[in-house]
């Protein structure tokens, strides 16, 4: 018998956000199809407590969130504490901003859109807009997401204005960040810790590939990771 993972998902919840509906959904599916199953517990931004008890945590897209400490600390605990970790859009943003701010020292950074009279931004608004877009991704052989994706070039779906400052990049590399995906004008947009059980997080939406009955390979791996951290972690 499965385990089943208990998961956090992270955002200010709201039916206007297609990967709000789209994700219970996903979940549901991946019961059906792959028996995986998932217990999801909705937390808003600004009501994150201790995540440790969950087997793991998405931080789902829906950005300015209510709180950006709130959305930073969930990856500082998840990163932590080794538990099974996305973040995709906005997840992918605040991701990149606790990484920089907790692991390479840039506390004062910040993020463009929650931030805009920040003295430097991590964060940035896209040269164009992604918002309803799709787009080539290239993936970096012999990284998580090419051994989940199993090619080099996969077309993923947006819905953001926001990305890295790709001056930033080698700092963030430089501590062991690894970025597995890029696009065709070779900014970032898949992000992993190598070292972490699983971590990733993409600037695209995975959760809204197809229409929404075949969950995409990177969901599959996460609820793959959740389950297995709750069938080891069970005893505790």
């Amino acid at each position: 018998m499965t385990q089943t993972a208990r998961v956090a998902l992270v955002g200010d919840r709201s039916d206007g956000v297609r990967s709000h509906v789209r994700i219970p959904m996903l979940f549901e599916r991946l019961a059906e199809r792959d028996g995986l199953e998932l217990d999801a517990y909705w937390i808003p931004t600004d009501a994150v407590g201790d995540l440790t008890g969950f087997d793991a945590v998405w931080l789902v897209p829906g950005s300015p969130y209510r709180s950006e400490s709130g959305a930073v600390e969930t990856v500082r605990a998840a990163r932590e504490n080794g538990i099974p970790f996305l973040g995709t859009c906005a997840g992918f943003q605040h991701a990149l901003l606790e990484f920089a701010r907790n692991a390479c020292g840039l506390g004062g950074i910040g993020h463009a859109e929650n931030a805009p009279d920040a003295d430097e931004w991590l964060i940035v608004p896209l040269a164009c807009s992604l918002v309803g877009h799709e787009s080539a991704i290239h993936v970096t052989p012999e990284t998580l997401a090419a051994r989940i994706l199993g090619a080099e070039r996969s077309v993923e779906r947006y819905h953001c204005s926001y990305g890295l400052d790709a001056r930033h990049l080698d700092t963030l590399a430089a501590k062991g960040l690894v970025f597995s995906g890029f696009d065709g004008d070779g900014d970032a947009r898949i992000a992993e810790l190598p070292e972490h059980p699983f971590f990733l997080a993409t600037l695209f939406q995975p959760e809204l590939a197809g229409d929404g009955t075949r969950p995409h390979p990177l969901v599959q791996a996460f609820a793959r990771a959740a389950v297995e951290h709750a069938s080891v972690h069970s005893g505790h």
